[in-house]
């Protein structure tokens, strides 16, 4: 497969050259040299050591730039997606976002009322290749939520994708994927915003662009 220049070139949101990304890279990969490997343990590090937290998003540029969200310990799908992609970029692994929207037949009653929906849109994951094979990677979700929530936890050990369970470990309904919206080499955030000012006009704004659903409950 040829290479495109843009999976492994930095840009504004995927700023994969910065020194807080090539640091972050570095601690997550360790000693690793193998290609798959260092992809692994990339994936690790941002699912783990991101806690996943929908409820309070800033809605800032900068917040969603891959420096910055190497500075964070919380985050939700689309902010760790991009800087999973950025440090595979650094790391020397061809990297781009790829985004859907997913239906979770999980959500609380709290968050249907807050969304008007149980329609996720733009539900962000990071795509690898390796050799010749795009895999599809969903970093969102930490280990320590799924286990408190009965949700299988995504693995990824370089055969085949993780995505987003269909059941949860009782076997109840959990993700259905509804709509692919395709690869980009960098973050659309103009796009993302603008639908979700469309689909979830009940979301509220806090001060400086935050948006919370109020609930604390599995997304």
């Amino acid at each position: 497969m040829d290479i495109d220049a843009a999976w492994l070139e930095p840009t504004w949101f995927i700023d994969s050259d910065s020194d807080e990304v090539e640091a972050y890279a570095s601690v997550a990969a360790g000693d690793a040299t193998e290609t798959t490997e260092v992809a692994v343990r990339l994936f690790n590090a941002v699912r783990d050591g991101l806690r996943y937290d929908p409820y309070s998003m800033d809605r800032s540029r900068a917040a969603f730039k891959a420096s910055s969200v190497a500075g964070t310990d919380s985050g939700w799908c689309v902010p760790k997606s991009v800087l999973l992609t950025a440090a595979a970029r650094n790391r020397g692994i061809p990297a781009r976002l790829g985004f859907a929207d997913v239906r979770n037949h999980l959500s609380s009653e709290k968050l249907l009322e807050s969304m008007g929906t149980d329609l996720f849109i733009w539900h962000g994951y990071s795509e690898l290749l390796l050799g010749d094979r795009w895999f599809k990677l969903s970093s969102a979700f930490n280990i320590e939520l799924c286990d408190r929530f009965g949700v299988k936890a995504l693995d990824f050990d370089g055969t085949e994708d993780a995505l987003m369970h269909p059941f949860d470990q009782s076997g109840n309904r959990h993700m259905e994927y509804t709509n692919q919206r395709g690869s980009f080499d960098d973050l659309p955030y103009d796009e993302i915003f603008a639908d979700f000012a469309a689909v979830y006009p009940e979301w509220r704004s806090d001060g400086e662009g935050a948006i919370a659903a109020d609930d604390d409950s599995f997304t």
